[in-house]
């Protein structure tokens, strides 16, 4: 079979800048990086739900005001919602209860970003955080090497929480050039025991101000050894922020992507990507 196809099934009106999804149940839930709300799509009525993570909320918040919802997971009875720690209002992480889309709580995580910062060596201007997992034990966040030191980390988090008690690792990676701008991850989701992870080229030092599109990449690393399997372009134009697993088999994986058009627009495409599993 072919490495890969990616194909749009649809687009949802009433959605600007997706930057994070999940699929359960033929439901999407949806944040924008633009956007103070979470959504639920329906994918068979049609059916768009706002839930609000924030007082006054907006469709499209000014730049300099907005929480800049960059990742979203999952893990048993919770949705887990970052900001990407880009400036100091993006430093929030939303729990969210996934039957009836309550806010739980909502922790500040200023101590945390500066920790990883530290950490990992990265300037508060190249600090982006763009994906998140939780599996039970540990979270992994990944940082976007789209400012000027193209730092692209990992961080793994253990511990009882993440305001006081946790310990971090961090592994950096080189990602490939798309016509010759650093590649930066966008997202990630585990599956079993492997990481698929997005990577954009955006022809830009800034984690705050875009650029030109270039192209996304699919890659995906052992969770044991915390290296790259594989790393494959498939888009030469889209700016691919948020994948979620669609289906699964002994022979193909396929994925949901969401895409940032960096507009005001609210509306949002969905692709269907499909790989094979033995990359």
């Amino acid at each position: 079979m072919e490495k890969f196809t990616l194909e749009l099934i649809f687009q949802i009106i009433g959605i600007g800048s997706a930057s994070g999804l999940l699929y359960k149940d033929n439901t999407l839930l949806v944040i924008g990086d633009n956007s103070g709300f979470l959504y639920e799509y329906s994918i068979d009525s049609k059916d768009l739900k706002r839930h609000s993570l924030q007082e006054n909320s907006m469709e499209n918040t000014p730049k300099k005001d907005k929480s800049d919802f960059e990742a979203i997971t999952h893990y048993g009875d919770s949705v887990f919602v970052f900001g990407s720690g880009s400036t100091e209002n993006r430093n929030k992480m939303i729990r969210i209860d996934s039957k009836n889309k309550t806010i739980l709580e909502k922790t500040d995580l200023t101590d945390l970003y500066t920790v990883m910062q530290s950490f990992g060596e990265i300037k508060p201007d190249d600090f982006n955080i763009e994906g998140a997992i939780y599996n039970g034990e540990s979270w992994f966040l990944f940082n976007r090497g789209n400012g000027k030191s193209k730092k692209n980390v990992v961080f793994t988090i253990h511990g009882k929480n993440l305001t006081n008690e946790f310990n971090i690792l961090s592994n950096h990676y080189k990602l490939p050039k798309i016509k010759g701008v650093r590649s930066s991850f966008t997202d990630a989701i585990l599956v079993d025991s492997k990481i698929y992870f997005l990577a954009t080229a955006e022809d830009t030092n800034s984690t705050y101000k875009d650029g030109e599109i270039l192209g996304s990449c699919i890659g995906r690393i052992d969770i044991e050894t915390m290296k790259i399997d594989f790393i494959e372009k498939i888009s030469d134009s889209h700016k691919f922020e948020g994948v979620t697993l669609y289906s699964k088999n002994n022979e193909t994986i396929e994925f949901l992507l969401c895409e940032d058009n960096d507009t005001s627009d609210l509306k949002s495409n969905i692709y269907k990507l499909k790989i094979s599993v033995q990359h």
